[in-house]
């Protein structure tokens, strides 16, 4: 079996389902909050002085400090939410939710919040050396576009979510590259590097899904943005190329040629030009095929007598 025919192995699966998903915190218009505390504390500070400069009841003082310390605390509970980004909330180290509604939002001052970008972010590999399908060592780069999508998983299935997406994308980039030649030299259909870039990337952009699916990411796409052989064999490579190519130069031409040829001794016989026997035939075809073939002037000689002498 072909090994461009071979099917590629699937990526591996970290978790049989996650152990947490993203849902939305409780949360409140901070501003409304953010009024209720500067009311609270000023309105704590003023009760708690009162009995200082008049004759009123000393117990004043302690409903001026609680109102004082709720005001502080409603304080405590405002957080400032940035467009596309995410607060994980936690309260007494269990997650609680996520709160993605920018601006200035409150939510319970005993929680512990932290904040996870959702921006579309890029991650490029450094150029690797690996060996394609035929064991060939080449050196292969790619770019992949990632946005978190489920920030409780970012935060909470995986260490840290930006090196787990980088190190699942090298080993997605080196798997896929293993199973795919650099090129192609069949016209059998199968995929190679070089000539399939686009469906290979789409390819490699569902193994990397699959791989960083854990951390709650979700991959916008990739492209490869460094693909040669490597330097031992460049030079090697390029000479098969280029017989290649001029292999495939030569049959057009001579295709070309036979094609001229044909219509050629078609046009002197329809027209009568000239009436030639099978073996003078021969001899035009064979003159004609060596000027339209040759890859350098052909140099005429002029026959004084005769095609037999």
């Amino acid at each position: 079996m072909n090994t461009t025919d071979r099917p590629v192995t699937p990526a591996p699966q970290y978790r049989d389902a996650p152990q947490y998903r993203e849902h939305t915190a409780t949360n409140v218009d901070g501003i409304l909050m953010a009024v209720a505390a500067v009311v609270l504390v000023l309105a704590g500070a003023g009760i708690a002085l009162t009995p200082l400069f008049l004759d009123m009841h000393m117990s004043l003082i302690g409903v001026g400090v609680v109102l004082g310390l709720v005001g502080l605390l409603l304080f405590v509970g405002l957080e400032m939410v940035a467009p596309n980004e995410a607060k994980v909330v936690q309260l007494f180290g269990r997650y609680v939710g996520s709160v993605r509604t920018d601006g200035l939002r409150w939510v319970n001052p005993l929680t512990v919040r932290k904040g996870v970008s959702t921006r579309i972010r890029n991650h490029e590999t450094s150029v690797m050396k690996v060996n394609d399908a035929a064991g060939s060592p080449i050196e292969i780069a790619a770019v992949v576009v990632w946005q978190v999508e489920d920030t409780a998983r970012a935060t909470f299935e995986v260490d840290d979510f930006v090196e787990f997406v980088s190190i699942q994308t090298e080993a997605a980039v080196r798997h896929i590259a293993g199973h795919y030649p650099y090129d192609s030299y069949d016209n059998g259909g199968s995929l190679s590097l070089r000539d399939n870039a686009d469906t290979i990337t789409e390819e490699l952009s569902r193994e990397v899904g699959e791989r960083v699916q854990a951390a709650g990411v979700r991959i916008v796409e990739s492209r490869f943005t460094h693909l040669a052989y490597a330097p031992e064999i460049a030079q090697a490579m390029l000479q098969r190329q280029q017989a290649s190519a001029l292999v495939a130069a030569r049959q057009e031409i001579v295709e070309g040629a036979v094609g001229m040829v044909d219509r050629a001794l078609e046009r002197l016989s329809e027209e009568n030009v000239v009436e030639l026997d099978e073996e003078r035939k021969a001899t035009m075809v064979s003159n004609l095929l060596v000027v339209l073939c040759s890859d350098r002037p052909a140099s005429p000689v002029v026959n004084t007598g005769t095609l037999y002498q």
